[in-house]
């Protein structure tokens, strides 16, 4: 087992670091900075260079870092690691471990639709992959990314003509940016962000992905109109006193789970898109496929479906015990 899963976190012995782990360890390497993958407290990290400035400003500058280029590698202890891209959000990676021949890639999250915030998915040939199932689940079918975001649009410019904000509820890191950069062209009047997006949005902006022009909801907006605007907001916010000044608003959750037919009306949003960062069944088990792989271990999500269906297909196939969320049905991951 050239990786293995420990009460740590995904562990390389040969190489003595671990991917992801959700517990400080001396060494960690990190697909990317939601909160989920990546922990404080360990001695050094190695992410992506994609990813440094988002995983700096989550570790608040703990832990020695080092990143390497798409593609790059470097030798730890013998052991040949290097970084391809993962198409999640801003700078996520897959971890390629090769050690006498033998290839190991851990996914992490990852996504195969096209997104203009981060660099596309590069399949990896393995002996062994170890993939997300966050959504691996036949329901779990996605739209194409420009009908969902003209639906995102027709309903932002139904409440611009009916008066009343539009408050989209989104993960405040990737999926908000990812929106934004969707909206880019054609935001259609002015777009305001909670505070809690500020510092990732401009994350964005200097890595050099296009955004909109936004303007921060302040204790000082309190007494502005935000009639017919559009108001981005991290899903912690639902419920607090930051949503009192919107008024009579609409409110709207970007998020795959909104695929499931009543998802919406239980946590009584308005409307529901599913948009997501997560690679849906078809391209889980096509990913599965293009790598090679003749074993697959599955980290979270649904993970016995997924395990079963590919075993039933001749690939050797187990699920993985971890701590890792996915996309969480109803807490903000990203900003705890």
């Amino acid at each position: 087992m050239l990786i293995e899963p420990t009460d740590s976190g995904l562990y390389c012995r040969r190489g003595d670091f671990y991917i992801d782990p959700w517990r400080p360890v001396p060494r960690a390497v990190v697909t990317h900075a939601h909160a989920d993958h990546l922990v404080g407290g360990c001695a050094r990290y190695l992410c992506s260079e994609a990813a440094r400035p988002l995983v700096a400003h989550r570790l608040g500058g703990t832990g020695s870092m080092s990143a390497l280029a798409y593609g790059e590698g470097v030798d730890i202890d013998g052991v040949h690691v290097s970084l391809h891209p993962a198409g999640h959000i801003l700078g996520s990676a897959q971890v390629r471990v090769e050690h006498r021949g033998e290839v190991w890639v851990a996914s992490g999250d990852y996504k195969r639709a096209p997104d203009p915030t981060c660099a596309p998915f590069e399949p990896q040939r393995c002996h062994v992959f170890i993939t997300e199932a966050t959504f691996a689940l036949p329901i779990f079918r996605w739209d194409p990314a420009p009908a969902i975001v003209a639906d995102i649009r027709a309903w932002i410019d139904d409440m611009r003509a009916a008066g009343r904000p539009a408050v989209l509820f989104a993960y405040a890191l990737g999926k908000a940016q990812r929106l934004l950069a969707e909206l880019a062209d054609d935001a259609g009047g002015p777009v305001y962000i909670h505070g809690a997006l500020a510092a990732l949005v401009q994350i964005y902006r200097s890595a050099g992905v296009p955004l909109p022009p936004v303007t921060r909801v302040t204790d000082e907006s309190r007494a502005k109109s935000f009639a017919g605007a559009l108001i981005l907001a991290p899903v912690s916010a639902r419920g607090s006193l930051w949503m009192r000044r919107f008024g009579d608003h609409a409110s709207a959750f970007a998020s795959g789970w909104m695929r499931i037919r009543g998802a919406r009306r239980r946590r009584a949003y308005d409307r529901g898109f599913a948009l997501s960062d997560h690679a849906d069944w078809d391209d889980v088990i096509g990913t599965c496929r293009e790598t090679g792989a003749e074993r697959v271990f599955v980290t979270h999500g649904f993970t016995q479906p997924l395990a079963r269906f590919l075993s039933e297909r001749g690939i050797q196939a187990a699920a993985w015990q971890t701590e890792y969320d996915g996309e969480p049905e109803a807490d903000d991951e990203a900003v705890r």
